[in-house]
C-alpha cells in the first residue's frame, strides 16, 4: 500500500484509529501512574517506619544512660521496653569485645553472653551511626540471620546503632528488630482495592470508547487522573490512621522519661526529649486533624448533643489556654452577657475542640493587643451568640472567603513562620454544622478578625 493510499486510509478512518489511540493510552496512562503511585507510596512508608525506628533507639538511648554499664539492669529495661511496644520483635545490647561483640541483654536470654561479629555491628560502631536493612528472619536475637521459605514472610527493620553515655561516647551497641507486619497488611490490602478499582475503570472506558469515540476527549484522560490523585488521598489517610498508635507510644515514653518515671534523667537527656516530645506533639496534631478528615466525610464523626451550659466550658478553655496568651503578652478575657448561660444542644468534648481551635487561632495570629470570648442573645432569645475577637493582623476579603476551605491557609509575610495543616477551621465548621450551629466569619487587615457562633437556644 503506497503512502498516498495509507493517508487516504487513516483520512476515512480517523475517528476509528483515534478510538483505538485512546483505548491503548488512556489505560497504559493509569496504569503507569498507579504502578509509580504504589513504588512511592512503599518507599515512603518503608522510610516512615525507617524514622520511627531510629527515633525509638534513640529515646531508648536517652532512656537508658544510667544502666549501660550494669548488665542486670539493662536486661530489665529491654524487657520493659518490648512489653510496652509490640512491634519490637527483637532487641540486644552489645558491649565492644575486642574486634567482637558480645550480647549484654537480649529478649532472647539463650543469646546473652554470646560473641558476635556480625557486619552490621562493625559498620555501626566504626561510623559512628545507625545502620538498618530489611530482613525476613524469624529469629529472637538481632545475632541471628534465618532463612525462611515461608510465602507470606513478615518483614523486619534491623536497626544497629551506638549507645552512647551522658558525654556523647559510645559505650554500648542497641539492635533492634521491629516487625512491619501491620503496616505491610495495611499496605497489600491498598493496593488489592486499588487493582480492583483499577481494573474496573479500564473496563469502563474500553466500553464507553468502544459505544461512543466521540464521547471521549483530553477531559476523560483528565478526570481519571483526578480519580488516582483521589485514590492518593484515601491511601494517606488510611496509613495516618496507623500512624496514631506508635507516635501515642513515642509521646507516652518521652513522657514518662521526662517525668522520671523510668529513672533519673540527665539534663542534657532532658533537652533532648523534650524536643523529641514538641516534634512527636506537632506530628499527632496533624495525625488527629488527618483522622477527623476522614471520620467527617465518611459519616463517622460521632456527636452526641446534650442541653448544655456552654459558659463553665468557655470559662475552662480560656482558662486553659491563658499560660499562651501570657507568654505573647496577650490578654484574653471572658466577658458573659449573664453568669448562667442559657442551655444549647451540644457536645461538650466537640465544643472544646471548637473552642481551643478558634481561640488557640486568634492567641497564634495576634501580636499584640488582646483576645476575647464574649457572649449575647439574638433572635429574640432564640439564639446564642458565642463571638471570639482578636486584635490581630486580619485577613483580607479574598482570603474570608476562603477560610474554610480544606488545606487551605492565609499566606503572607506575617503567617509564613506560623505552623499550621490549614484543616482546623474546615473541621471546626463542620463540627458546629453537626451540631445544628452556624459560625462566620469577619476581618479586617492589621485590625483583627471576629468568628461568630450562634446556637439554638434549648428551652427548660
Amino acid at each position: 500500500m503506497s503512502i498516498k493510499e495509507n493517508l487516504k486510509f487513516v483520512g476515512k478512518n480517523y475517528q476509528l484509529i483515534y478510538s483505538l489511540a485512546l483505548m491503548i493510552l488512556i489505560p497504559a496512562a493509569i496504569i503507569i501512574n498507579t504502578i509509580v503511585f504504589i513504588d512511592s507510596f512503599k518507599t515512603n512508608i518503608d522510610q516512615g517506619l525507617y524514622n520511627k525506628v531510629i527515633s525509638l533507639g534513640q529515646v531508648i538511648n536517652a532512656g537508658s544512660l544510667e544502666v549501660l554499664d550494669r548488665p542486670e539492669e539493662m536486661q530489665k529495661r529491654v524487657e520493659q521496653i518490648a512489653r510496652f511496644n509490640d512491634e519490637i520483635a527483637s532487641l540486644d545490647v552489645l558491649e565492644r569485645d575486642g574486634e567482637n561483640f558480645k550480647v549484654e541483654a537480649s529478649l532472647d536470654k539463650t543469646a546473652i553472653g554470646k560473641v558476635t561479629q556480625g557486619m552490621q555491628y562493625l559498620i555501626a560502631w566504626h561510623q559512628n551511626q545507625p545502620v538498618a536493612f530489611l530482613t525476613t528472619s524469624q529469629a529472637k536475637t538481632t545475632i541471628k540471620q534465618e532463612i525462611t521459605f515461608a510465602k507470606q514472610v513478615e518483614r523486619f527493620w534491623v536497626v544497629t546503632m551506638p549507645l552512647k553515655n551522658s558525654q556523647g561516647n559510645k559505650q554500648a551497641l542497641l539492635s533492634m528488630k521491629v516487625s512491619l507486619k501491620m503496616m505491610d497488611d495495611l499496605t497489600q490490602s491498598i493496593l488489592l482495592k486499588s487493582y480492583y478499582i483499577l481494573t474496573l475503570t479500564i473496563l469502563v472506558i474500553i466500553l464507553l470508547l468502544a459505544n461512543n469515540a466521540r464521547l471521549f476527549e483530553y477531559a476523560t484522560l483528565y478526570r481519571k487522573l483526578q480519580e488516582v490523585d483521589e485514590m492518593k488521598d484515601e491511601f494517606i489517610s488510611m496509613a495516618s490512621h496507623e500512624l496514631r498508635t506508635p507516635v501515642t507510644g513515642i509521646r507516652g515514653y518521652v513522657s514518662m522519661m521526662l517525668e522520671g518515671t523510668l529513672g533519673p534523667v540527665s539534663d542534657k537527656a532532658r533537652d533532648g526529649l523534650k524536643i523529641v516530645q514538641s516534634a512527636a506533639d506537632r506530628l499527632a496534631v496533624l495525625v488527629d486533624d488527618l483522622l477527623n478528615v476522614s471520620r467527617i466525610e465518611q459519616g463517622r464523626m460521632k456527636i452526641e448533643p446534650k442541653p448544655t451550659e456552654a459558659g463553665q466550658i468557655i470559662k475552662a478553655i480560656v482558662a486553659e489556654l491563658k499560660v499562651q496568651a501570657d507568654e505573647k503578652k496577650l490578654s484574653l478575657e471572658y466577658k458573659p452577657h449573664l453568669a448562667a448561660l442559657p442551655l444549647v444542644a451540644i457536645d461538650s468534648e466537640r465544643f472544646k475542640q471548637v473552642l481551643i481551635n478558634l481561640i488557640g487561632n486568634a492567641i497564634k495570629y495576634t501580636l499584640h493587643g488582646g483576645v476575647e470570648v464574649v457572649t449575647e442573645e439574638k433572635d429574640s432569645g432564640k439564639t446564642l451568640e458565642i463571638r471570639v475577637k482578636d486584635t490581630g493582623i486580619g485577613m483580607s476579603a479574598k482570603d474570608r472567603e476562603r477560610l474554610f476551605q480544606k488545606f487551605y491557609r492565609v499566606q503572607n509575610d506575617q503567617t509564613k513562620t506560623i505552623a499550621g495543616t490549614g484543616l482546623g477551621l474546615w473541621i471546626t465548621k463542620q463540627i458546629v454544622e453537626l451540631m445544628k450551629g452556624s459560625i462566620a466569619v469577619d476581618s479586617i487587615e492589621n485590625v483583627g478578625t471576629q468568628i461568630t457562633l450562634n446556637f439554638p437556644i434549648v428551652k427548660a
